[in-house]
Parts: structure tokens; C-alpha cells; sequence
């Protein structure tokens, strides 16, 4: 099995330096070891004929259309030779085990496996359960209980109306008797009507009570059938819950130590759905599994965008961080030799922050790239604590709007809270114009236009944005170009809404303008900073009430 799927390099390489540490997943740059290995592989997918799936990229191809992230890893086994495995993310050509490709942890597809054979129980169960619920027996009761319900109500009603309606009737012979008779015949025929009234009454209890017993009967009849299915449901619960568990402590992943570590353990028994079927958990298992050391990885994606996501044919991507970064940074990287995690060093270190107004309400400042505008999980620094530092005495809250970290440019802060609620108002109001300038990874064909995609948080991979039109909130852009430079396309974005990424997604997005602002590190390419800025804003003063621009000329 090894000698299958430990593949050699098929050029030199020995001229290419080793990186001193393995790769941080989730932000990197791949090294060329990992590029040549992930070329190898891109030339395998293109001219193979060992499956059959539909990534999109040929017309006409049958089958749903299902892009596929890819891993490799470069590996250095036991004689000290340097080789790749592959792997990719969740099933392919709607299976767990292909040539040339590492084996999931744990194969819920194999037909001999335990899983296989719970999961036919479970199914015999449900078909038991389908039956029940459409049974004769169990129809005949379900109709039975509705239609003495029905008739109850229906005959109590109109003894109750009778009732009303001989009251009525009473009352006006009594009237008319006071004319009539005399006070010992009025006497009697008053106590003929009484006795009416009690009978009425009296048979209304015993028509009640005889629907009770009616209805009390059916839904007796009921309950027996649909506790049948109530027993057939609890039993298939607990098998579920049983195999769930079972799977749990089965599907467990190794580390250099050769210490296993089970999916239940690492979520507390509640694990992502898909969670230890991406690339990165399986190519490191089986690394460890055969004693191989890793050296260095990549991801990439491979085929058509998704509808929501932006995925780009090709171009390399981190590991998502709610599936796999508790099984790799909790387990499966203990004790690696790895690059730092960029999440955990201050961006802003050594950064100034311009300012380029103030006055007694209000500062504008010039936010550079990669500096966050409020306090982070790890790092604090940022704009809401510098300004806090410099104006310690200022009572608004400061912060009026932000800006993503890697973006740079106009940022309004409120030294008091009149300043900050006029100029939340103004917000809130959309009467405050903003320009953005980008430059964009590619050449655009259209010279303006306005784009309306909706967008919400990736929940499975935070801070990724989305396309979602059943749950995601309004995101609108105007846009405009500037000017073609070098292949680019430099552009002005006028947003009307302020979603987070909502610029970034809107330009990546094969439904917005399908080209990636040059150095966006999650919708596109990683450079040195992501070309985007905060260009200008024309606000009122919250003070005066006079329209004020800002405005910062972008340094790319």
C-alpha cells in the first residue's frame, strides 16, 4: 500500500533548500516543493482515467457539478528519500478509496464495516416506520379519532344552541302568560317551564359524558397504534445514538507520537458534520501511519466555483478552520516544528497611525493595511486602543465604523457620545458617502456597474463571507474603472451597504466581477498587502451640521 501512494519526485529536487518548518495550515504560502508536488497532481486530474467526476470543466459532462479541494504533503520517509501523498476532501466520484490517493481514517463506505451493517438496521428500521405510518389499521384509528372529535363538538354545539333557543322561547311564554292566567295557573306554568329547562340540561351532561367516553375510546385506539410507532422511533434513536458514538471513537487520527486521538475526544462528542475528511487531517494520518515525516503542504482548489463560496480552479487555499483546526492544531501538530501562527503576532507592530483631522467631536485617521480597527481575540492593539491611549479623557465610544484588518484608509472616531450617536445616525441613514479604491486581478470587460449579492458568515470557516440568498443580509456595491495598469483593472467601489469582506467578495465572486482584489489572501492571491482603501468619505459634522470630505490618496 505504501509504495503505492508515497510517489517520488519526477524532476530533480535536491537543489530545492527544505523548509526549517513544517507549514501553518491555515495561512501560507505553499513552498515549491509543495507547488511542484500539487503540479504533479493538477497533471494527474487533467489526463486521468482511473474515475469519473464532474468538476465542471468539461461541456456537456453528465453528472452533478462538484468542484474538490486537493491536498499534498511532502513527506521524507525512513531512508531519507523525499516524496508526496495525496488526498483529497470528502468523497469523490462518490468514493472514499481511489488510486493514488490516501484512505480516509475510517471508510463509512466499505460494505463489510461496522457502520455499513448498523446503518442497514437503522434502515430496515425506517422502512418499519414508513409502514406503520401509512398502515390500515393505524389510518383507520387516525380517522376514527378525527371524525368523533368533529361529531362531538358538532352535536354538543347544537344541544347548546337548542338550549339558547328554548331559553329564548321561555321567556317570551312567560311574558305572554302574565296576560293569560291567573297567579296560580302562571305558578304551575312556570314551574312546566322550569322543569323544561332542567331536562335540557340535564340531557346536555348526558350527551357529554357520552362524547367523553366516545372520545376518550378513539383516542385510546390512537395512542395504542402510535405508540407502536413511538417504540419503533425510541429504538432507532438509541441505535443512532449508539453508532453515532461508536463512529466517534472509531474515526481517530495519529500524531508523531503515535498517539491516537478520537473525533469525539477532539468536539466533545459533537463534531462539525464532514469533520476528519479533509485533505489535511488524512494526508498528516497517514503520514504518521507509515512513519513518513512531513515536510511541507498545500491545499488547492480544483473545478468550478461553488454558488455561494469563492473557490478559484487551481489556486491554493488554507485549512478550514472550524473542522480541522481542532483536530491539527489540538492534536494532530503537537510537538511539530511549525511556522508561527500570524493569527497570534500584532500586525500593527511598529505601524503609526495618521491622523488628519481633529477637532473637539470628531478624529479622522488613515488606518494602514494589516492594523485591526478594534481589539481581537489575541491582539489588542489596534485603532479603538490607540486612540484610547491618546484621548483617555474622550466619552464617546470612539470607534463610529470599521474597517476590515487588511484594508487601509479613512476611519472616523467620536470623541463624545453626541458625536458618535449623530454620526452612528448618519450611518444608519446612508447619507454617508464613501469611495473605496482597488486594484483587481485581471482586466474587466464592463466600465461600471452595480452589483446586489447577499452575503452571511461562513460558519465552518470564520471570518469567510458567503453568497446566501435565503439567509444572507443585503450587500450592494456601485462600482467604476479607472484605469487598465500592467493587466490590473483599478477601480472605485461606492458601497451602499457595509457588510464584512463585502467589497472583496463582490469583486472575487463568480456572480460579482469574477477578479479578486490584487493580495486578498482568502478570496484570491496572498501578496504583500491587500490592495484596497479607504479612499474618501463626505459626512455632516456632528457638531455643525457642514458636509466635510476626507480623503487619502491609496499607496498602490
Amino acid at each position: 500500500m505504501l509504495e503505492n501512494l508515497f510517489q517520488s519526485f519526477k524532476i530533480n529536487v535536491s537543489g530545492i533548500v527544505l523548509p526549517e518548518k513544517f507549514t501553518f495550515p491555515f495561512y501560507y504560502e505553499p513552498h515549491s516543493l509543495a507547488i511542484i508536488a500539487s503540479e504533479d497532481l493538477q497533471n494527474y486530474l487533467e489526463h486521468q482515467t482511473d474515475f469519473e467526476h464532474n468538476f465542471g470543466l468539461k461541456e456537456g459532462q453528465a453528472g452533478l457539478v462538484i468542484g474538490k479541494m486537493f491536498g499534498v504533503l511532502v513527506v521524507q520517509n525512513q531512508k531519507g528519500e523525499l516524496g508526496y501523498l495525496w488526498a483529497f476532501s470528502g468523497k469523490l466520484a462518490e468514493q472514499n478509496q481511489l488510486p493514488y490517493f490516501v484512505p480516509t481514517v475510517y471508510d463509512m463506505l466499505d460494505a463489510n464495516s461496522f457502520y455499513k451493517k448498523e446503518e442497514a438496521k437503522i434502515n430496515e428500521l425506517n422502512r418499519e416506520i414508513e409502514s406503520a405510518e401509512i398502515s390500515e389499521d393505524y389510518l383507520i384509528v387516525k380517522e376514527n379519532l378525527k371524525n368523533t372529535l368533529v361529531e362531538a363538538e358538532i352535536d354538543i354545539l347544537r344541544q347548546k344552541n337548542h338550549i339558547r333557543e328554548q331559553k329564548t322561547l321561555r321567556d317570551q311564554l312567560r311574558l305572554e302568560a302574565q296576560n293569560k292566567f291567573s297567579e296560580a295557573e302562571k305558578e304551575k306554568y312556570n314551574i312546566e317551564l322550569s322543569e323544561q329547562s332542567k331536562q335540557e340540561a340535564i340531557l346536555l351532561k348526558k350527551m357529554t359524558k357520552f362524547w367523553n367516553f366516545k372520545k376518550a375510546e378513539a383516542q385510546q385506539q390512537f395512542d395504542f397504534e402510535v405508540q407502536k410507532i413511538r417504540q419503533l422511533k425510541e429504538t432507532r434513536r438509541t441505535m443512532s445514538a449508539k453508532l453515532q458514538q461508536r463512529l466517534f471513537a472509531e474515526y481517530s487520527f495519529l500524531n508523531q507520537f503515535n498517539k491516537r486521538k478520537s473525533i469525539g475526544e477532539i468536539f466533545d462528542d459533537n463534531p462539525p458534520a464532514g469533520a476528519g475528511e479533509c485533505a489535511a487531517p488524512k494526508l498528516l494520518h497517514y503520514a504518521f501511519q507509515h512513519h513518513l515525516k512531513p515536510i511541507c503542504m498545500a491545499e488547492f482548489w480544483w473545478g468550478q466555483s461553488p454558488k455561494s463560496e469563492v473557490r478559484k480552479h487551481k489556486q491554493f487555499y488554507p485549512a478550514c478552520k472550524s473542522k480541522c483546526e481542532p483536530i491539527l492544531l489540538g492534536h494532530m501538530l503537537e510537538g511539530l516544528n511549525m511556522d508561527k501562527n500570524p493569527f497570534e503576532e500584532n500586525p500593527a507592530d511598529g505601524k503609526e497611525l495618521e491622523i488628519i483631522y481633529e477637532d473637539d467631536a470628531i478624529v479622522v485617521v488613515n488606518k494602514p493595511a494589516e492594523f485591526l480597527s478594534v481589539p481581537g481575540k489575541q491582539i489588542f492593539d489596534s485603532v479603538y486602543a490607540r486612540m484610547k491611549e491618546k484621548f483617555p479623557d474622550a466619552s464617546g465610544p470612539l470607534i463610529v465604523h470599521r474597517l476590515d484588518m487588511s484594508t487601509s484608509g479613512i476611519m472616523l472616531i467620536a470623541k463624545t457620545e453626541a458625536a458618535y450617536l449623530n454620526l452612528q445616525s448618519q450611518f444608519i441613514k446612508r447619507t454617508v458617502s464613501k469611495c473605496y479604491e482597488a486594484l483587481l486581478d485581471g482586466i474587466l470587460v464592463e466600465t461600471s456597474g452595480f452589483i446586489d449579492l447577499p452575503l452571511r458568515v461562513d460558519l465552518d470557516d470564520r471570518p469567510r463571507q458567503l453568497v446566501c440568498y435565503e439567509y444572507g443580509k443585503s450587500a450592494q456595491t456601485k462600482w467604476e474603472v479607472i484605469a487598465i495598469e500592467n493587466g490590473k483593472t483599478r477601480v472605485h467601489f461606492y458601497p451602499i451597504t457595509g457588510r464584512t469582506h463585502q467589497l472583496r467578495v463582490h469583486a472575487s465572486h463568480e456572480l460579482g466581477l469574477k477578479t479578486p482584489i490584487v493580495g486578498d489572501d482568502l478570496y484570491g492571491k496572498k501578496m504583500n498587502r491587500l490592495h484596497l482603501h479607504a479612499k474618501s468619505i463626505v459626512f455632516n459634522h456632528p457638531s455643525t451640521g457642514q458636509e466635510i470630505k476626507m480623503e487619502v490618496k491609496a499607496e498602490f
